[in-house]
């Protein structure tokens, strides 16, 4: 089971669920019915699991020439011996066709229970992260799709709470999301893979701009995204005041900004390594912070 936990990036993708879990109680302003809470979780749980698989699945051939090299050592929230378990023969193509093929089923069970119309996001998604993966050795715009993907899980989440969410809302939040992204955990991801990269001839922002410029778009997208959250609260029924902003803002220094500056100044790969950990921790205190104000009289 442990091969494909890892497959799925489990971890990263237990942590990646608080973003939807914040969304939602963001623009609904209280706990949905624990039935379709319940529906939700185990929604979110299955659409990261696929969409993680997928990606290995899709990059297989990369992802061998990267384990005939020798692997860079991940992060904390990607430490284990067992990255990329497919490329290194850990499990069999068809074990990881039927473990992605699961769990991909058990969302869309999930999302029709909840709105069919998210259906169509979760195939966009997976259609997405398939041209993610291709584009590896073709074009740094790849990582905008990223993004996206990135995004797709948050703005389901909020289809299933709210079923017809007002259109600029929707853009301030995918905006928001993206710069959070590209910022914290793509450019710093490819920052971790680098030599693996280059190797096999990626095109990465780390690797066609240098680590120079890569550091300092990093900050500028994070000094972004930080900015963006203090515009989050105008998505809530709830009346957010300051000391909602003041914990989003405190959030986003200690978990984005700090580590984000310390990079771009340093250009040292533990620096990268240490804000794509402190940025995935970021949907989780967020989540934190909303059920607080949710649960306030």
């Amino acid at each position: 089971m442990r091969r494909f936990l890892a497959l799925s990036r489990s971890l990263h993708g237990v942590l990646d669920i608080a973003m939807p879990g914040f969304v939602a109680l963001l623009w609904l302003g209280r706990f949905p019915d624990w039935q379709v809470l319940a529906i939700c979780l185990g929604t979110a749980l299955a659409g990261y699991t696929a969409i993680y698989a997928l990606n290995d699945l899709a990059g297989v051939k990369d992802d061998q020439q990267k384990v005939a090299r020798g692997l860079t050592p991940g992060y904390a929230v990607e430490a284990s011996t067992m990255r990329y378990p497919l490329a290194q023969n850990l499990i069999s193509m068809k074990g990881a066709l039927a473990w992605f093929g699961l769990w991909f089923a058990l969302a869309v069970l999930g999302i029709w229970l909840l709105n069919p119309w998210i259906l169509a996001i979760l195939i966009a998604a997976a259609l997405l992260e398939l041209a993610y993966v291709k584009l590896l050795k073709v074009t740094w715009w790849r990582t905008v799709i990223s993004g996206l993907v990135k995004s797709a899980g948050p703005v389901a989440a909020v289809f299933a709470v709210v079923p017809s969410p007002a259109p600029a809302g929707l853009a301030l939040m995918l905006g928001w999301l993206m710069l959070w992204e590209v910022g914290g955990q793509n450019i710093p991801a490819d920052w971790n893979d680098i030599e693996e990269d280059r190797a096999i001839g990626a095109r990465t922002i780390p690797l066609v701009f240098g680590l120079h410029v890569a550091g300092w778009l990093v900050a500028v997208l994070l000094v972004l995204t930080v900015a963006g959250s203090l515009l989050l609260a105008r998505l809530s029924p709830l009346t957010l005041g300051w000391p909602f902003q003041l914990a989003v803002l405190l959030a986003g220094l200690v978990l984005l900004l700090v580590p984000a500056l310390r990079l771009a100044v340093t250009c040292d790969g533990r620096a990268a390594a240490r804000l794509f950990d402190r940025s995935s921790l970021y949907p989780l205190a967020l989540l934190l912070i909303v059920t607080v104000f949710v649960l306030l009289p």
